[in-house]
Protein backbone atom coordinates (compact mmCIF):
# COMPACT_ATOMS: atom_id res chain seq x y z
CA UNK A 1 0.00 0.00 0.00
CA UNK A 2 2.91 2.34 0.81
CA UNK A 3 4.36 1.68 -2.66
CA UNK A 4 1.02 2.52 -4.32
CA UNK A 5 0.78 5.78 -2.34
CA UNK A 6 4.32 6.73 -3.36
CA UNK A 7 3.59 6.02 -7.03
CA UNK A 8 0.44 8.13 -6.95
CA UNK A 9 2.36 10.97 -5.30
CA UNK A 10 5.07 10.81 -7.96
CA UNK A 11 2.47 10.83 -10.74
CA UNK A 12 0.70 13.84 -9.24
CA UNK A 13 4.03 15.63 -8.71
CA UNK A 14 5.13 14.93 -12.29
CA UNK A 15 1.85 16.26 -13.70
CA UNK A 16 2.06 19.38 -11.53
CA UNK A 17 5.66 19.94 -12.56
CA UNK A 18 4.78 19.52 -16.25
CA UNK A 19 1.94 22.03 -15.92
CA UNK A 20 4.10 24.54 -14.03
CA UNK A 21 6.77 24.35 -16.74
CA UNK A 22 4.27 25.92 -19.14
CA UNK A 23 4.09 29.73 -19.21
CA UNK A 24 1.36 30.80 -16.77
CA UNK A 25 1.13 34.56 -17.38
CA UNK A 26 1.94 34.69 -21.08
CA UNK A 27 -1.56 34.36 -22.58
CA UNK A 28 -4.59 36.44 -21.62
CA UNK A 29 -8.33 36.10 -22.06
CA UNK A 30 -9.01 37.05 -25.73
CA UNK A 31 -12.33 38.67 -24.78
CA UNK A 32 -13.22 41.51 -22.42
CA UNK A 33 -16.04 39.46 -20.88
CA UNK A 34 -15.53 36.85 -18.13
CA UNK A 35 -14.83 33.34 -19.38
CA UNK A 36 -17.92 31.15 -19.34
CA UNK A 37 -17.63 27.97 -21.38
CA UNK A 38 -19.99 26.50 -23.94
CA UNK A 39 -17.43 23.77 -24.61
CA UNK A 40 -14.27 22.54 -22.90
CA UNK A 41 -10.98 21.18 -24.20
CA UNK A 42 -10.99 17.49 -25.12
CA UNK A 43 -14.77 17.34 -25.00
CA UNK A 44 -16.20 14.41 -26.93
CA UNK A 45 -17.74 15.56 -30.21
CA UNK A 46 -18.90 13.70 -33.32
CA UNK A 47 -15.82 11.92 -34.72
CA UNK A 48 -13.37 14.24 -32.93
CA UNK A 49 -12.17 15.71 -29.67
CA UNK A 50 -12.89 19.40 -29.15
CA UNK A 51 -9.59 21.21 -29.65
CA UNK A 52 -10.16 24.41 -27.70
CA UNK A 53 -12.30 26.40 -25.32
CA UNK A 54 -15.66 27.62 -26.61
CA UNK A 55 -16.07 30.93 -24.78
CA UNK A 56 -19.59 32.32 -24.55
CA UNK A 57 -20.16 35.80 -25.96
CA UNK A 58 -23.34 36.57 -24.01
CA UNK A 59 -25.50 35.38 -26.93
CA UNK A 60 -24.16 38.22 -29.05
CA UNK A 61 -21.96 38.64 -32.08
CA UNK A 62 -19.50 41.46 -32.63
CA UNK A 63 -17.59 41.39 -29.33
CA UNK A 64 -13.97 42.60 -29.69
CA UNK A 65 -11.52 39.70 -29.95
CA UNK A 66 -8.00 40.59 -28.86
CA UNK A 67 -4.62 38.95 -29.36
CA UNK A 68 -3.98 36.70 -26.39
CA UNK A 69 -0.24 37.45 -26.65
CA UNK A 70 2.16 39.34 -28.91
CA UNK A 71 3.07 37.70 -32.21
CA UNK A 72 2.22 37.78 -35.90
CA UNK A 73 -0.69 36.50 -37.99
CA UNK A 74 0.62 33.24 -39.42
CA UNK A 75 -2.56 31.96 -41.04
CA UNK A 76 -5.97 33.21 -42.10
CA UNK A 77 -8.45 30.49 -43.02
CA UNK A 78 -11.91 31.37 -44.33
CA UNK A 79 -14.31 28.45 -44.79
CA UNK A 80 -18.04 27.95 -45.18
CA UNK A 81 -17.91 25.17 -42.59
CA UNK A 82 -15.52 24.13 -39.80
CA UNK A 83 -14.00 27.11 -37.99
CA UNK A 84 -15.66 29.58 -40.38
CA UNK A 85 -13.51 32.71 -40.29
CA UNK A 86 -10.39 31.88 -38.31
CA UNK A 87 -7.13 33.62 -37.37
CA UNK A 88 -3.88 32.03 -36.22
CA UNK A 89 -1.19 33.94 -34.31
CA UNK A 90 2.36 32.62 -34.03
CA UNK A 91 4.05 33.68 -30.79
CA UNK A 92 7.79 34.08 -30.08
CA UNK A 93 7.68 31.32 -27.45
CA UNK A 94 6.74 28.73 -30.11
CA UNK A 95 3.04 28.42 -29.35
CA UNK A 96 0.17 29.32 -31.67
CA UNK A 97 -3.22 30.70 -30.67
CA UNK A 98 -6.33 30.15 -32.79
CA UNK A 99 -9.52 32.24 -32.91
CA UNK A 100 -12.51 30.68 -34.71
CA UNK A 101 -16.10 31.38 -35.81
CA UNK A 102 -15.29 35.08 -36.21
CA UNK A 103 -17.80 37.57 -37.59
CA UNK A 104 -15.13 39.68 -39.30
CA UNK A 105 -11.51 40.66 -38.88
CA UNK A 106 -10.14 43.93 -37.50
CA UNK A 107 -9.90 46.71 -40.14
CA UNK A 108 -6.26 46.28 -41.19
CA UNK A 109 -6.62 42.50 -41.35
CA UNK A 110 -9.97 42.73 -43.11
CA UNK A 111 -8.44 44.96 -45.78
CA UNK A 112 -5.58 42.51 -46.27
CA UNK A 113 -8.03 39.59 -46.52
CA UNK A 114 -10.41 41.26 -48.96
CA UNK A 115 -7.59 42.08 -51.37
CA UNK A 116 -6.56 38.44 -51.43
CA UNK A 117 -10.14 37.19 -51.81
CA UNK A 118 -10.82 39.52 -54.72
CA UNK A 119 -7.54 38.59 -56.36
CA UNK A 120 -8.52 34.91 -56.15
CA UNK A 121 -12.22 35.66 -56.79
CA UNK A 122 -13.14 33.34 -53.94
CA UNK A 123 -14.71 33.74 -50.50
CA UNK A 124 -13.05 30.58 -49.22
CA UNK A 125 -9.33 31.16 -48.94
CA UNK A 126 -6.34 30.08 -46.88
CA UNK A 127 -3.47 32.53 -46.41
CA UNK A 128 -0.05 32.21 -44.79
CA UNK A 129 1.37 35.74 -44.33
CA UNK A 130 5.13 36.11 -44.00
CA UNK A 131 6.57 36.22 -40.50
CA UNK A 132 6.23 39.77 -39.20
CA UNK A 133 4.05 40.92 -42.13
CA UNK A 134 1.00 41.28 -39.88
CA UNK A 135 2.43 41.93 -36.42
CA UNK A 136 0.05 42.19 -33.45
CA UNK A 137 0.56 43.15 -29.82
CA UNK A 138 -1.03 41.49 -26.81
CA UNK A 139 -4.46 42.99 -26.26
CA UNK A 140 -4.67 44.42 -29.79
CA UNK A 141 -8.02 44.14 -31.57
CA UNK A 142 -7.75 41.40 -34.20
CA UNK A 143 -11.38 40.50 -34.94
CA UNK A 144 -15.00 40.47 -33.78
CA UNK A 145 -16.72 37.37 -32.42
CA UNK A 146 -19.33 35.67 -34.52
CA UNK A 147 -21.16 32.49 -35.45
CA UNK A 148 -19.54 31.49 -38.75
CA UNK A 149 -18.72 27.98 -39.94
CA UNK A 150 -19.94 25.00 -37.97
CA UNK A 151 -20.83 27.04 -34.91
CA UNK A 152 -24.14 26.23 -33.25
CA UNK A 153 -24.49 29.68 -31.66
CA UNK A 154 -22.45 32.86 -31.05
CA UNK A 155 -19.16 32.13 -29.28
CA UNK A 156 -15.40 32.34 -29.69
CA UNK A 157 -13.45 29.14 -30.30
CA UNK A 158 -10.02 29.68 -28.70
CA UNK A 159 -7.04 27.33 -28.90
CA UNK A 160 -3.43 27.16 -27.83
CA UNK A 161 -1.23 24.82 -29.91
CA UNK A 162 2.31 23.65 -29.28
CA UNK A 163 5.19 23.84 -31.77
CA UNK A 164 3.92 20.68 -33.51
CA UNK A 165 0.46 22.23 -33.92
CA UNK A 166 -1.03 19.90 -31.34
CA UNK A 167 -3.88 21.57 -29.45
CA UNK A 168 -3.38 21.84 -25.69
CA UNK A 169 -5.76 22.66 -22.87
CA UNK A 170 -5.57 26.45 -22.53
CA UNK A 171 -6.21 26.13 -18.79
CA UNK A 172 -2.74 24.58 -18.47
CA UNK A 173 -1.39 28.04 -19.36
CA UNK A 174 -3.22 29.89 -16.61
CA UNK A 175 -6.37 30.78 -18.58
CA UNK A 176 -8.77 30.75 -15.65
CA UNK A 177 -12.22 29.22 -15.97
CA UNK A 178 -14.25 29.54 -12.75
CA UNK A 179 -15.53 26.12 -11.77
CA UNK A 180 -16.80 25.17 -8.33
CA UNK A 181 -19.09 22.37 -9.48
CA UNK A 182 -18.42 18.66 -9.38
CA UNK A 183 -18.68 16.55 -12.56
CA UNK A 184 -22.03 14.92 -13.31
CA UNK A 185 -22.22 11.13 -13.63
CA UNK A 186 -24.95 10.24 -16.10
CA UNK A 187 -24.45 6.49 -16.45
CA UNK A 188 -22.27 3.51 -15.58
CA UNK A 189 -21.89 0.37 -17.67
CA UNK A 190 -20.11 -2.99 -17.47
CA UNK A 191 -18.78 -5.11 -20.35
CA UNK A 192 -17.78 -8.74 -20.77
CA UNK A 193 -14.62 -8.59 -22.88
CA UNK A 194 -13.94 -12.18 -23.90
CA UNK A 195 -15.97 -15.20 -24.94
CA UNK A 196 -15.93 -16.77 -21.49
CA UNK A 197 -16.49 -13.60 -19.45
CA UNK A 198 -19.83 -12.51 -18.07
CA UNK A 199 -21.33 -9.77 -15.92
CA UNK A 200 -24.50 -10.57 -13.98
CA UNK A 201 -24.91 -13.78 -16.00
CA UNK A 202 -24.74 -11.93 -19.33
CA UNK A 203 -22.27 -11.07 -22.07
CA UNK A 204 -24.35 -8.08 -23.09
CA UNK A 205 -23.58 -4.52 -22.06
CA UNK A 206 -24.95 -3.98 -18.53
CA UNK A 207 -26.19 -0.65 -17.24
CA UNK A 208 -25.57 -0.46 -13.50
CA UNK A 209 -27.74 1.44 -11.06
CA UNK A 210 -25.96 4.32 -9.37
CA UNK A 211 -26.72 4.59 -5.65
CA UNK A 212 -25.97 7.99 -4.07
CA UNK A 213 -23.93 7.96 -0.87
CA UNK A 214 -24.04 10.39 2.04
CA UNK A 215 -20.88 12.22 0.86
CA UNK A 216 -22.32 13.00 -2.58
CA UNK A 217 -20.57 10.17 -4.42
CA UNK A 218 -21.96 6.86 -5.70
CA UNK A 219 -21.81 3.14 -5.17
CA UNK A 220 -23.60 0.27 -6.91
CA UNK A 221 -25.15 -3.04 -6.03
CA UNK A 222 -22.67 -5.90 -5.95
CA UNK A 223 -21.70 -7.00 -9.46
CA UNK A 224 -21.37 -10.74 -10.16
CA UNK A 225 -18.71 -11.33 -12.77
CA UNK A 226 -16.03 -13.68 -14.00
CA UNK A 227 -13.34 -13.47 -16.68
CA UNK A 228 -12.03 -10.37 -18.42
CA UNK A 229 -14.40 -7.44 -17.94
CA UNK A 230 -14.32 -3.65 -18.21
CA UNK A 231 -16.36 -0.62 -17.32
CA UNK A 232 -17.55 2.48 -19.10
CA UNK A 233 -18.85 5.78 -17.83
CA UNK A 234 -20.98 8.60 -19.16
CA UNK A 235 -19.82 11.76 -17.41
CA UNK A 236 -19.84 15.50 -18.11
CA UNK A 237 -18.74 18.66 -16.36
CA UNK A 238 -20.38 22.04 -15.84
CA UNK A 239 -18.37 25.17 -15.14
CA UNK A 240 -19.74 28.17 -13.26
CA UNK A 241 -22.23 30.38 -15.05
CA UNK A 242 -23.54 27.86 -17.57
CA UNK A 243 -25.54 24.65 -17.82
CA UNK A 244 -23.69 23.26 -20.85
CA UNK A 245 -22.64 19.63 -20.52
CA UNK A 246 -18.91 19.92 -21.17
CA UNK A 247 -16.10 17.39 -21.06
CA UNK A 248 -14.25 16.22 -17.97
CA UNK A 249 -10.49 16.62 -17.49
CA UNK A 250 -9.39 13.28 -16.05
CA UNK A 251 -10.73 9.82 -15.26
CA UNK A 252 -8.87 7.39 -12.99
CA UNK A 253 -9.81 3.87 -11.98
CA UNK A 254 -8.33 1.50 -9.40
CA UNK A 255 -8.87 -2.11 -8.43
CA UNK A 256 -8.43 -2.92 -4.75
CA UNK A 257 -6.61 0.38 -4.30
CA UNK A 258 -4.13 -0.07 -7.18
CA UNK A 259 -4.46 2.21 -10.19
CA UNK A 260 -5.36 0.35 -13.38
CA UNK A 261 -6.56 3.14 -15.68
CA UNK A 262 -5.97 6.84 -16.34
CA UNK A 263 -6.91 9.21 -19.13
CA UNK A 264 -6.11 12.93 -19.20
CA UNK A 265 -7.54 15.47 -21.63
CA UNK A 266 -4.60 17.88 -21.75
CA UNK A 267 -3.22 17.48 -25.30
CA UNK A 268 -3.76 15.50 -28.50
CA UNK A 269 -2.88 15.60 -32.19
CA UNK A 270 -5.32 16.12 -35.03
CA UNK A 271 -4.00 12.94 -36.66
CA UNK A 272 -5.49 10.86 -33.85
CA UNK A 273 -8.70 12.76 -33.13
CA UNK A 274 -11.05 10.51 -35.15
CA UNK A 275 -9.97 7.62 -32.96
CA UNK A 276 -12.32 9.09 -30.37
CA UNK A 277 -14.69 6.51 -31.86
CA UNK A 278 -12.43 3.86 -30.34
CA UNK A 279 -12.65 5.48 -26.90
CA UNK A 280 -16.43 5.58 -26.81
CA UNK A 281 -19.04 2.84 -27.19
CA UNK A 282 -19.88 3.87 -30.76
CA UNK A 283 -22.86 1.55 -31.11
CA UNK A 284 -24.45 2.92 -27.95
CA UNK A 285 -23.87 6.50 -29.10
CA UNK A 286 -25.50 5.89 -32.46
CA UNK A 287 -28.60 4.45 -30.83
CA UNK A 288 -28.92 6.79 -27.83
CA UNK A 289 -26.87 9.92 -28.73
CA UNK A 290 -25.10 9.56 -25.37
CA UNK A 291 -21.40 8.78 -25.14
CA UNK A 292 -19.94 6.11 -22.90
CA UNK A 293 -16.18 6.49 -22.34
CA UNK A 294 -14.68 3.02 -22.09
CA UNK A 295 -12.28 2.64 -19.17
CA UNK A 296 -10.26 0.05 -21.05
CA UNK A 297 -8.53 0.00 -24.43
CA UNK A 298 -7.61 -2.48 -27.10
CA UNK A 299 -3.93 -2.95 -27.98
CA UNK A 300 -4.45 -1.33 -31.40
CA UNK A 301 -5.98 1.87 -29.94
CA UNK A 302 -3.52 4.67 -30.90
CA UNK A 303 -4.86 7.44 -28.65
CA UNK A 304 -2.19 9.28 -26.69
CA UNK A 305 -4.32 10.55 -23.79
CA UNK A 306 -3.97 7.38 -21.74
CA UNK A 307 -1.74 7.44 -18.70
CA UNK A 308 -1.27 4.60 -16.22
CA UNK A 309 -2.76 1.37 -17.59
CA UNK A 310 -2.58 -2.16 -16.24
CA UNK A 311 -3.68 -4.83 -18.70
CA UNK A 312 -5.12 -2.02 -20.84
CA UNK A 313 -7.56 -1.21 -18.05
CA UNK A 314 -9.22 -4.62 -18.33
CA UNK A 315 -10.00 -6.57 -15.15
CA UNK A 316 -9.41 -10.30 -14.76
CA UNK A 317 -12.06 -11.40 -12.27
CA UNK A 318 -11.53 -14.82 -10.75
CA UNK A 319 -14.15 -17.10 -9.27
CA UNK A 320 -14.78 -16.82 -5.50
CA UNK A 321 -12.69 -13.65 -5.02
CA UNK A 322 -13.97 -10.23 -3.94
CA UNK A 323 -12.89 -6.95 -5.54
CA UNK A 324 -13.54 -3.25 -5.19
CA UNK A 325 -13.33 -1.12 -8.32
CA UNK A 326 -13.26 2.66 -7.90
CA UNK A 327 -13.71 5.31 -10.58
CA UNK A 328 -12.72 8.92 -9.96
CA UNK A 329 -13.86 11.66 -12.39
CA UNK A 330 -12.12 15.01 -12.03
CA UNK A 331 -12.45 18.43 -13.66
CA UNK A 332 -9.56 20.84 -14.20
CA UNK A 333 -10.17 22.62 -10.90
CA UNK A 334 -9.93 19.37 -8.96
CA UNK A 335 -13.64 18.92 -8.27
CA UNK A 336 -14.33 15.20 -8.33
CA UNK A 337 -16.90 12.44 -8.13
CA UNK A 338 -16.19 8.83 -7.28
CA UNK A 339 -18.04 5.59 -7.87
CA UNK A 340 -17.31 2.48 -5.80
CA UNK A 341 -18.27 -0.84 -7.37
CA UNK A 342 -18.16 -4.05 -5.31
CA UNK A 343 -17.44 -7.08 -7.50
CA UNK A 344 -18.01 -10.71 -6.58
CA UNK A 345 -16.09 -13.26 -8.62
CA UNK A 346 -18.64 -15.92 -9.50
CA UNK A 347 -18.52 -18.39 -12.36
CA UNK A 348 -21.81 -19.14 -14.08
CA UNK A 349 -22.97 -21.76 -16.55
CA UNK A 350 -26.15 -19.86 -17.42
CA UNK A 351 -24.83 -17.01 -19.54
CA UNK A 352 -26.95 -14.90 -21.86
CA UNK A 353 -24.79 -14.61 -24.98
CA UNK A 354 -25.02 -12.32 -27.98
CA UNK A 355 -24.82 -14.12 -31.30
CA UNK A 356 -24.93 -12.44 -34.72
CA UNK A 357 -27.81 -13.32 -37.08
CA UNK A 358 -26.89 -16.20 -39.41
CA UNK A 359 -27.10 -14.04 -42.55
CA UNK A 360 -24.48 -11.54 -41.33
CA UNK A 361 -21.04 -11.54 -42.98
CA UNK A 362 -17.77 -11.60 -41.05
CA UNK A 363 -15.53 -8.69 -42.05
CA UNK A 364 -12.03 -9.08 -40.63
CA UNK A 365 -10.26 -5.89 -39.61
CA UNK A 366 -6.86 -7.00 -40.88
CA UNK A 367 -7.98 -8.23 -44.30
CA UNK A 368 -9.37 -6.66 -47.45
CA UNK A 369 -13.06 -7.35 -47.97
CA UNK A 370 -14.99 -7.04 -51.20
CA UNK A 371 -18.40 -8.04 -52.49
CA UNK A 372 -20.25 -7.48 -55.76
CA UNK A 373 -23.79 -8.03 -57.01
CA UNK A 374 -26.32 -6.34 -59.31
CA UNK A 375 -23.65 -4.04 -60.73
CA UNK A 376 -22.80 -2.72 -57.26
CA UNK A 377 -19.46 -3.37 -55.60
CA UNK A 378 -18.12 -2.82 -52.08
CA UNK A 379 -14.45 -2.54 -51.12
CA UNK A 380 -13.45 -2.35 -47.44
CA UNK A 381 -9.64 -2.20 -47.21
CA UNK A 382 -7.73 -3.82 -44.36
CA UNK A 383 -7.58 -1.45 -41.40
CA UNK A 384 -10.85 0.31 -42.21
CA UNK A 385 -12.55 -1.07 -39.11
CA UNK A 386 -10.84 -1.44 -35.75
CA UNK A 387 -11.82 -5.02 -35.00
CA UNK A 388 -13.52 -7.98 -36.66
CA UNK A 389 -17.26 -7.46 -37.04
CA UNK A 390 -20.28 -9.33 -38.31
CA UNK A 391 -21.98 -7.02 -40.79
CA UNK A 392 -25.40 -6.97 -42.45
CA UNK A 393 -24.57 -6.68 -46.15
CA UNK A 394 -27.47 -6.83 -48.60
CA UNK A 395 -27.77 -6.04 -52.31
CA UNK A 396 -31.30 -4.91 -53.15
CA UNK A 397 -31.72 -3.93 -56.79
CA UNK A 398 -30.03 -0.57 -57.25
CA UNK A 399 -29.43 -0.22 -53.49
CA UNK A 400 -26.87 -1.75 -51.16
CA UNK A 401 -26.94 -1.99 -47.38
CA UNK A 402 -23.49 -2.01 -45.79
CA UNK A 403 -24.61 -2.70 -42.23
CA UNK A 404 -25.68 0.46 -40.36
CA UNK A 405 -23.84 3.28 -38.69
CA UNK A 406 -22.98 1.47 -35.48
CA UNK A 407 -19.44 0.33 -36.34
CA UNK A 408 -16.79 3.08 -36.45
CA UNK A 409 -14.57 3.32 -39.51
CA UNK A 410 -11.01 4.60 -39.18
CA UNK A 411 -10.64 5.25 -42.91
CA UNK A 412 -12.65 5.30 -46.12
CA UNK A 413 -14.24 2.36 -47.87
CA UNK A 414 -15.66 2.46 -51.41
CA UNK A 415 -19.05 1.72 -52.91
CA UNK A 416 -19.28 1.62 -56.70
CA UNK A 417 -22.17 1.45 -59.17
CA UNK A 418 -22.10 0.31 -62.80
CA UNK A 419 -23.97 2.91 -64.87
CA UNK A 420 -23.28 1.49 -68.33
CA UNK A 421 -27.00 0.86 -68.88
CA UNK A 422 -27.99 4.40 -67.90
CA UNK A 423 -28.58 6.60 -70.98
CA UNK A 424 -25.63 8.93 -71.53
CA UNK A 425 -27.81 12.05 -71.30
CA UNK A 426 -28.89 11.12 -67.76
CA UNK A 427 -25.56 10.16 -66.24
CA UNK A 428 -24.42 13.66 -65.32
CA UNK A 429 -27.36 14.08 -62.97
CA UNK A 430 -26.64 10.88 -61.04
CA UNK A 431 -25.04 10.85 -57.61
CA UNK A 432 -24.53 8.38 -54.80
CA UNK A 433 -26.94 9.00 -51.93
CA UNK A 434 -26.93 7.69 -48.41
CA UNK A 435 -30.43 6.80 -47.21
CA UNK A 436 -31.25 7.88 -43.66
CA UNK A 437 -33.23 5.76 -41.21
CA UNK A 438 -36.24 7.85 -42.24
CA UNK A 439 -35.76 7.16 -45.96
CA UNK A 440 -34.32 10.55 -46.88
CA UNK A 441 -31.47 10.57 -49.43
CA UNK A 442 -28.43 12.80 -48.87
CA UNK A 443 -25.49 13.50 -51.13
CA UNK A 444 -22.36 11.39 -50.59
CA UNK A 445 -19.19 12.66 -52.30
CA UNK A 446 -19.46 11.20 -55.79
CA UNK A 447 -16.77 10.40 -58.37
CA UNK A 448 -17.21 9.42 -62.03
CA UNK A 449 -14.91 7.23 -64.10
CA UNK A 450 -16.32 6.05 -67.38
CA UNK A 451 -19.20 3.66 -66.75
CA UNK A 452 -18.63 3.63 -63.01
CA UNK A 453 -19.75 6.00 -60.29
CA UNK A 454 -18.37 5.69 -56.77
CA UNK A 455 -18.37 7.19 -53.31
CA UNK A 456 -15.67 6.98 -50.65
CA UNK A 457 -17.04 7.24 -47.14
CA UNK A 458 -16.41 6.40 -43.49
CA UNK A 459 -20.07 5.94 -42.64
CA UNK A 460 -21.71 2.54 -42.91
CA UNK A 461 -25.33 2.46 -43.99
CA UNK A 462 -27.61 2.13 -47.00
CA UNK A 463 -26.57 3.67 -50.33
CA UNK A 464 -28.23 4.02 -53.70
CA UNK A 465 -28.04 5.96 -56.94
CA UNK A 466 -30.18 9.08 -57.02
CA UNK A 467 -30.99 11.58 -59.74
CA UNK A 468 -31.14 15.34 -59.27
CA UNK A 469 -32.80 17.17 -62.15
CA UNK A 470 -33.84 20.29 -60.27
CA UNK A 471 -31.52 23.31 -60.36
CA UNK A 472 -30.89 25.38 -57.21
CA UNK A 473 -33.38 28.04 -56.17
CA UNK A 474 -32.19 31.65 -56.02
CA UNK A 475 -34.21 34.61 -54.73
CA UNK A 476 -33.50 38.15 -53.43
CA UNK A 477 -33.85 38.86 -49.71
CA UNK A 478 -33.45 42.60 -49.06
CA UNK A 479 -34.27 44.05 -52.49
CA UNK A 480 -36.38 43.43 -55.58
CA UNK A 481 -35.73 43.80 -59.28
CA UNK A 482 -35.64 47.44 -60.35
CA UNK A 483 -35.52 48.85 -56.78
CA UNK A 484 -33.53 51.84 -55.56
CA UNK A 485 -31.40 50.59 -52.66
CA UNK A 486 -29.16 53.56 -51.86
CA UNK A 487 -29.62 53.01 -48.12
CA UNK A 488 -28.72 49.32 -48.19
CA UNK A 489 -25.44 48.34 -46.59
CA UNK A 490 -25.63 44.85 -48.04
CA UNK A 491 -27.11 42.85 -50.86
CA UNK A 492 -28.60 39.53 -49.75
CA UNK A 493 -29.59 36.51 -51.84
CA UNK A 494 -31.13 33.25 -50.64
CA UNK A 495 -29.96 30.05 -52.32
CA UNK A 496 -31.01 26.45 -51.71
CA UNK A 497 -31.02 23.01 -53.30
CA UNK A 498 -33.37 20.22 -52.30
CA UNK A 499 -31.33 17.15 -53.15
CA UNK A 500 -27.62 17.06 -54.04
CA UNK A 501 -26.77 20.36 -52.34
CA UNK A 502 -24.96 23.58 -53.24
CA UNK A 503 -21.53 23.13 -54.82
CA UNK A 504 -20.49 26.60 -55.98
CA UNK A 505 -21.67 30.12 -56.69
CA UNK A 506 -20.37 33.25 -58.42
CA UNK A 507 -21.75 36.78 -58.48
CA UNK A 508 -21.02 39.87 -60.58
CA UNK A 509 -22.28 43.44 -60.81
CA UNK A 510 -21.95 44.97 -64.26
CA UNK A 511 -19.63 42.12 -65.13
CA UNK A 512 -17.28 42.73 -62.17
CA UNK A 513 -16.76 39.96 -59.62
CA UNK A 514 -18.23 40.67 -56.18
CA UNK A 515 -17.42 38.79 -53.00
CA UNK A 516 -20.47 37.13 -51.49
CA UNK A 517 -20.30 35.37 -48.14
CA UNK A 518 -22.22 32.09 -48.00
CA UNK A 519 -23.89 31.27 -44.68
CA UNK A 520 -25.21 27.75 -45.07
CA UNK A 521 -27.13 27.86 -41.78
CA UNK A 522 -29.66 30.30 -43.26
CA UNK A 523 -28.93 29.72 -46.97
CA UNK A 524 -27.87 33.30 -47.69
CA UNK A 525 -25.26 35.02 -49.81
CA UNK A 526 -24.27 38.50 -48.65
CA UNK A 527 -22.36 41.23 -50.48
CA UNK A 528 -21.12 44.22 -48.49
CA UNK A 529 -21.29 47.51 -50.42
CA UNK A 530 -18.30 48.76 -48.41
CA UNK A 531 -16.18 46.57 -50.70
CA UNK A 532 -16.61 49.45 -53.20
CA UNK A 533 -16.61 47.28 -56.30
CA UNK A 534 -19.21 49.62 -57.86
CA UNK A 535 -18.89 53.29 -56.92
CA UNK A 536 -20.06 55.43 -59.79
CA UNK A 537 -22.96 53.77 -61.62
CA UNK A 538 -26.61 54.29 -60.64
CA UNK A 539 -27.94 51.47 -62.79
CA UNK A 540 -26.51 48.07 -61.89
CA UNK A 541 -26.98 44.61 -63.31
CA UNK A 542 -26.57 41.79 -60.80
CA UNK A 543 -25.90 38.24 -61.94
CA UNK A 544 -25.60 35.25 -59.58
CA UNK A 545 -24.81 31.75 -60.89
CA UNK A 546 -25.38 28.85 -58.49
CA UNK A 547 -24.47 25.22 -59.22
CA UNK A 548 -25.40 22.09 -57.30
CA UNK A 549 -23.31 18.96 -56.79
CA UNK A 550 -24.38 17.29 -60.03
CA UNK A 551 -23.96 20.39 -62.21
CA UNK A 552 -27.50 21.78 -62.38
CA UNK A 553 -27.14 25.54 -62.64
CA UNK A 554 -29.39 28.51 -61.99
CA UNK A 555 -28.56 31.96 -63.32
CA UNK A 556 -30.31 34.76 -61.43
CA UNK A 557 -30.33 38.31 -62.80
CA UNK A 558 -31.74 41.54 -61.45
CA UNK A 559 -31.29 45.27 -61.83
CA UNK A 560 -30.98 47.67 -58.92
CA UNK A 561 -30.36 51.40 -58.65
CA UNK A 562 -28.06 53.07 -56.19
CA UNK A 563 -26.58 56.52 -55.52
CA UNK A 564 -22.98 56.68 -54.29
Amino acid sequence: MKRVTSLLFLLAFSLLKAQNSLPQDYFQNPLDVPIVLAGSFGELRSNHFHSGLDIKTQQREGLPVKASATGYISRINIQHYGYGKALYIQHPNGYTTVYGHLQKLAPKLQEYLKKKQYAKESYEIELFPEAGELQVEQGELIAYSGNTGGSGGPHLHFEIRDGSQRPMNAQLFGIDVPDSREPLIEGLFAYALDEEAHVNDSQKRQKLRLIPTSNGNFTTNEVDACGEIGFGISAVDQQDGAYNHNGVFRIDASLNGEQVFEIDFDKFSFAETRNLNRLIDYQYYQSSRKRIQKLFKSPDNPLSMYGELQNYGKLNIKDSLDYQYTIKVTDFKGNEKTITIPIKGRSSNEISKETPPPNFTLVEAGKNFSAKENGIDISIPAGTIYEDAFMDIQFMGDTVKVHKDEIPAASNFTIGFDISEVPAEKRDQLFVARISDYGKPSYSSTYRNGNRITTRTRTFGTYTLATDIQPPRVSPVNFYDGQWISNNETLKIRISDDLSGINSYRATINGKFILMEYEYKNNTLTYDFSDNVITDTADNDLKVIVTDNVGNTTSFTATFHRKY
